[in-house]
């Protein structure tokens, strides 16, 4: 088990006893009484190889108390025991133990809710074939292999999870992602310092041809707009070159299709809210993810910012070819 280095220490070696005035240590709840403070809980599970661990210690690094390899039983009683001490954000990495993991799991969720906690899930995972060369790269077993192949593994891991990944309130696909493009989602996720949080846009630009993004929540198909690359002038550029922007946005299908799906969203988005949906990516798609994805893909996001939402842009396949 791992722990925040800064929470961890401040429940070893505080600075006064409870109370006293120069202590910043709260009180003690009464051992006697059975009520805890309501805590912020992340659970971070997913597919094994898929980067749970560096997840988890991404949230150790903004400030979370962190738990490896916690079974599913066990996360009441660790919150509840973090409530009594100085310990407000909780986070547990939990892996595959056994087949009872999935509906363990969920029921332990709904059990923190009803005790008044806000749990969350973070759902991480990634293409086959990236786990498949990030085991062999590792010469490790999958936990599920067994006596069958890695990808029998992996396959039989996916439908154990499917139960948990439909309720995943953030679903992370690292198969692109480096360690720095991790930190990043999840320091726009959970580094809000307490704050009320707003919801948070991703608007992802992908080509059709490498295949549907896995975490979309909505797809979008630019692939009516006329494709720059078969200019020659615009060819080499991206949706990012302001000439190859202003040849897919001066399209005169373009503008009523941003107008009426941003009216889509602004319609969606409270809806979202009231559900207590926090995390929303929209992917754009065209056949390569070069140009008309994301130029879209830039605009939405603008569109967004202005209404005040959270948004950030990524280009999954961009500079692919």
């Amino acid at each position: 088990m791992s722990s925040a280095g800064a929470d961890s220490a401040h429940l070893d070696t505080p600075p006064g006893p409870p109370g006293h005035p120069h202590s910043d240590v709260p009180a003690p709840l009464d051992p006697s009484s059975t009520e805890t403070a309501p805590l912020d809980v992340v659970v971070v599970t997913g597919l094994s190889g898929a980067g749970k661990n560096s997840a988890g210690r991404v949230l150790e690094d903004l400030g979370w108390f962190v738990v490896d390899n916690l079974p599913p039983a066990l996360l009441l009683p660790m919150v509840e025991l973090g409530a009594r001490g100085d310990v407000r954000r909780f986070a547990a990495v939990v892996d595959v133990r056994s087949r009872a993991f999935s509906s363990d799991l969920q029921e332990a969720i709904r059990v923190l809710a009803s005790a008044g906690h806000r749990p969350r899930i973070v759902y991480v995972h990634a293409r086959d074939e990236v786990l498949v060369r990030r085991y062999e790269s590792n010469r490790r077993e999958h936990p599920l292999q067994g006596s069958g192949t890695l990808t029998d593994g992996i396959t039989a891991e996916r439908a154990l999870l499917t139960g948990i990944a439909g309720e995943a309130d953030l679903w992370v696909d690292t198969s692109d992602l480096n360690v720095h493009q991790l930190r990043a989602t999840l320091e726009n996720a959970f580094a809000r310092e307490g704050r009320t949080p707003k919801l948070t846009a991703t608007v992802l630009s992908f080509g059709f041809k490498y295949g549907l993004p896995l975490d979309a929540d909505l797809v979008v198909d630019a692939r009516f707009l006329p494709n720059p690359h078969w200019l020659p002038e615009l060819r080499p550029r991206s949706g990012q070159d302001p000439d190859v922007r202003d040849y897919v946005l001066g399209q005169e299908d373009a503008p009523p299709f941003l107008d009426r799906y941003t009216d889509v969203l602004r319609l969606l988005i409270p809806g979202y809210r009231r559900e207590g949906k926090r995390y929303l990516t929209l992917a754009v798609g065209c056949t390569g993810g070069k140009h008309r994805s994301v130029a879209i893909a830039e605009e939405f996001a603008r569109r967004l910012q202005a209404d005040g939402v959270d948004a950030t842009v990524q280009h999954r396949d961009l500079g692919r070819e």
